[in-house]
């Protein structure tokens, strides 16, 4: 993720300014005008030019390409840029600061945020499961999808914000509210996992009472919140000593999730990833099945588990073969176990209930041991004895092709799927156009197509940037 350069606007921080951190004279490239960050571009700028100054400016390398396409406003990554031509080989290119008060040139340092990029976008459910480490119970609360964040102390600050990726790691979007033991903030959140840090009178900091963290890349540490959404609940038991709980969530690990006495029984809250999840109950080293939930499916070791799901179901059929004794689904979302999702025997054919969260999945059916791939999906992926039917759930992109009717194979290929020469197999519609509907997480990616074994960009997309061979990637982006 290019955020650009952020500007905190309180005269009294303390911060790197961007004059340490360039090997261009700034006055050549970036200034301040009318509360407006304006960079200056030159067409005439070497390959070697054009990557210093997307280093240090922290520019993405797609606006250097759009500014010269002759339009009057750039929009990337949901910043909008303002573009305006002063010669045939240079333009400028502005957007509004973040808020404050007016400032002239001489008023403003650069908040030293580089790490910012490093961190990347956190997608609410780009993890299995999460809990929270807190020191101090009171400094996160969430509750009906409102989660309550607390820093307590810090009397003598005059401003503290929050940051984090539930708001694009905006300086300057989330002033917190002092009160009589601190500052506190309410947001409005899904449940899932947020990384963030305060910003203290200018100084970034972690979550002092917050162990969950990771690293920024940059040699510090963004602390980790989950927002809560599932409550796993073990009835009876008063006499035992300790109970856990383990699942495909967090790879079986039998000494992760330890649940706590309550009345009635033991409990864990924690957040789960839309999905189905398997899962069993230990109870002093005894594994054992939910006895509250009737799902049960085996294992493939001669054992069952507990399975239960959160979100929307899907049906997974297969039609006809009513010769067939027994069907079964396997895929990427249960590891290809083969014997545990045995599908029901319907008229006309073969279904099977499941539920997954959005994301992109392989899959076959097993007809009476016998591997295959769904016949009625025409959406494919790899060859050979990897060739597996590819679904996409909540799809948020649909690719697509035109003027190659005549091709006989359309591949599409990227940074979403390690650039595999077999990757994604598009399908051609019925106006001669390829497609491939596709579930892609926020942030930039780039593609390409391969024609009958020709990679081309794509022709309908302006947006590209070099790559390390010495061609063009062409390069999309997808908002949160």
């Amino acid at each position: 993720m290019k955020t650009g350069i952020r500007h905190i606007l309180l005269p009294a921080f303390i911060l790197i300014s961007l004059w340490a951190r360039t090997q261009h004279d700034p006055k050549d490239v970036c200034r301040i005008d009318n509360n407006r960050v304006i960079f200056m571009l030159n067409r005439n700028w070497s390959a070697a030019e054009r990557k210093d100054i997307i280093k240090q400016f922290d520019l993405d390398s797609t606006l250097l390409v759009e500014a010269f396409n002759g339009k009057t406003e750039i929009t990337v990554n949901k910043i909008k840029w303002a573009v305006k031509k002063i010669d045939n080989n240079r333009v400028e290119l502005s957007k509004p600061m973040e808020g404050g008060p007016s400032l002239n040139q001489g008023d403003v340092y650069m908040l030293d945020d580089r790490w910012i990029n490093a961190a990347g976008i956190e997608e609410r459910e780009s993890v299995a499961f999460g809990i929270n480490i807190l020191s101090l119970y009171k400094v996160f609360n969430y509750h009906n999808g409102t989660a309550t964040f607390f820093l307590p102390e810090r009397k003598y600050a005059r401003n503290v914000y929050i940051a984090g990726t539930f708001n694009n790691w905006s300086t300057m979007q989330t002033p917190m509210i002092r009160c009589d033991s601190g500052w506190f903030i309410t947001l409005k959140l899904k449940p899932g996992k947020y990384s963030y840090k305060y910003i203290i009178d200018g100084k970034w900091s972690p979550d002092p009472y917050n162990k969950l963290w990771e690293n920024d890349s940059q040699g510090g540490r963004n602390s980790v919140i989950f927002c809560y959404n599932y409550r796993f609940f073990l009835p009876y038991y008063k006499g035992s000593k300790k109970v856990l709980v383990a699942g495909s969530f967090n790879n079986w690990n039998p000494d992760e999730l330890k649940m706590m006495r309550v009345a009635g029984g033991w409990a864990i809250n924690l957040y789960l990833r839309e999905g189905t999840h398997a899962y069993k109950f230990i109870v002093d080293g005894e594994w054992i099945l939910d006895p509250l939930n009737n799902v049960k499916r085996p294992d493939g070791t001669g054992h069952e588990n507990s399975f239960m799901s959160i979100g929307d179901t899907m049906f997974f059929v297969l039609k006809g073969h009513s010769a067939i004794n027994q069907v079964n689904l396997a895929g990427n979302f249960n590891a290809w176990n083969s014997s545990e999702l045995s599908m029901q025997k319907i008229k006309g054919g073969w279904q099977l209930p499941y539920v997954l969260s959005a994301g992109n999945y392989e899959y076959k059916f097993i007809l009476d041991g016998r591997w295959t791939t769904d016949p009625d999906n025409p959406y494919t992926t790899g060859s050979g004895s990897e060739h597996n039917s590819f679904i996409a759930i909540k799809p948020n992109h649909l690719f697509s092709l035109e003027g190659q009717a005549g091709a006989r194979k359309v591949i599409l290929t990227g940074s979403f799927n390690g650039w595999q020469g077999d990757g994604y197999e598009m399908k051609i519609n019925e106006n001669g156009t390829w497609v491939f509907p596709i579930y892609l997480k926020p942030g930039k990616h780039t593609y390409k197509f391969i024609v009958d074994g020709k990679w081309i960009i794509d022709p309908a997309n302006e947006l590209w940037e070099e790559n390390q061979y010495g061609t063009s990637n062409s390069v999309i982006w997808i908002e949160q």
